[in-house]
């Protein structure tokens, strides 16, 4: 099997050298454990998704870390909390050597309390996601044509699914949610009914790219909004919703407050919304599914560049709103994402209505690049608008 190169590779690689533990943090089967084991195939490998080897992790974790000496990798390491307090006290009688620890989670809340607590300093933390554009379009190059996106939408940021073309992506879509989403939740929180919180998914899924609304959510689930609000939180913090907030800057207008929602992962919205390969082109939703597309590739590439620039959204109750902003100190960069191949410039009207409010209101921020993301094949800048797709110069 061909391992997919990974382009946050290299910064593992760099981090490794500089700090005794690594944390790499990120939902399931997105290629956490593949690419940790090929980039260190030295490190001895164990998992705590073994319920014998969590047990024995968190209950004697002397006895766990003398079995396991480091170089060490400790799969879905949040499963043992009690661990990291050991971790620490290893790091720290031996604070020379250099990535002796690589741990990976699954559960970030859980998984970022341990690291706080007990390895604040002695860690390098990265986010993880599934592939990005960038990396499956070294194998798999769209066109014009909407049809060669179908598989970024099917097949999604799953290495696995891109590893074995033959597999059926609905059939894996369906394990995913039965296998992984509902067994984390279960261990995170009671979930009375499994098909309330399913419906609860199919819900968020509808309404990826839109903003927060958890009464309407609760309502159409059938549940309390502060169910809606814990069940929401779980899923943030199993990297499966994202909850993008609006700008908040300096323009004195009467700005939006509530955040937009996506989902992590387009193909999982897809699969959920019941969009197959023969209805998707033609649903109504295809142009939310782009949009949670590429606020996906934004995030992926700014993880492989370790950026640490914040990205927003902007509404104001104007009704003016632009899909997203890429802050960098006082410059910003402004998004808005329109599923065609032959864009032009009269589709940035929102952001070169936003521009001159900050232009016009703004001391401090200036905005330095206004792009429009769309499938077109060719990239360029035109009368200060640059045209990008998600596979080039997005962030260039």
């Amino acid at each position: 099997m061909n391992l997919i190169p990974r382009l946050l590779g290299p910064q593992l690689l760099e981090a490794a050298r500089h700090f005794p533990a690594l944390v790499l943090a990120g939902p399931r089967q997105t290629g956490k454990t593949t690419l940790l084991r090929h980039l260190f195939p030295e490190h001895r490998y164990v998992t705590l998704d073994r319920p014998l080897l969590a047990e024995q992790a968190e209950e004697d974790p002397e006895a766990f870390l003398a079995q396991n000496p480091p170089p060490v990798l400790i799969d879905e390491v949040q499963y043992a909390p009690g661990l990291f307090r050991h971790l620490k006290l290893r790091i720290d009688d031996n604070r020379q050597a250099k990535g002796q620890f690589i741990l990976t989670g699954s559960q970030k809340f859980t998984l970022m309390q341990g690291v706080v607590e007990s390895l604040a300093g002695r860690v390098a933390v990265f986010d993880f996601e599934g592939l990005s554009a960038l990396e499956i379009g070294e194998r798999n190059m769209p066109d014009l044509s909407p049809e060669s996106w179908l598989p970024y939408f099917t097949r999604g940021g799953f290495p696995e699914l891109w590893q074995h073309p033959e597999m059926p992506s609905e059939l894996y879509l369906d394990s995913y949610i039965a296998t992984y989403l509902e067994r984390d939740v279960r261990q995170v929180l009671a979930v009375g009914s499994l098909r309330d919180f399913e419906r609860f998914l199919r819900a968020c899924a509808l309404r990826s790219g839109q903003q927060l609304n958890k009464s309407d959510l609760a309502r159409d689930v059938g549940i309390s909004v502060p169910t809606a609000g814990e069940w929401l939180s779980v899923l943030t913090a199993l990297g499966q919703v994202h909850l993008l907030e609006p700008w908040f800057g300096n323009l004195n207008k009467r700005l939006v407050k509530a955040p937009k929602l996506y989902l992590a992962e387009p193909a999982l919205m897809a699969h959920l919304c019941g969009l197959r390969s023969d209805t998707l082109l033609q649903s109504p939703l295809l142009g939310a599914l782009w949009e949670t597309f590429v606020f996906a590739e934004l995030r992926k590439q700014l993880s492989f560049r370790g950026s640490k620039n914040k990205l927003w959204y902007y509404r104001d109750q104007s009704q003016l709103e632009v899909d997203f902003i890429l802050e960098n100190g006082d410059q910003l960069e402004l998004f808005e994402c329109k599923w065609t191949a032959s864009p032009t410039a009269d589709l940035a009207g929102n952001m070169n209505k936003l521009e001159r409010h900050f232009l016009e209101r703004s001391t401090i921020h200036r905005v330095v690049a206004k792009k429009l993301v769309s499938r077109a094949d060719t990239t360029f800048v035109s009368q200060g608008l640059a045209y990008v797709s998600p596979l080039r110069k997005l962030l260039g």
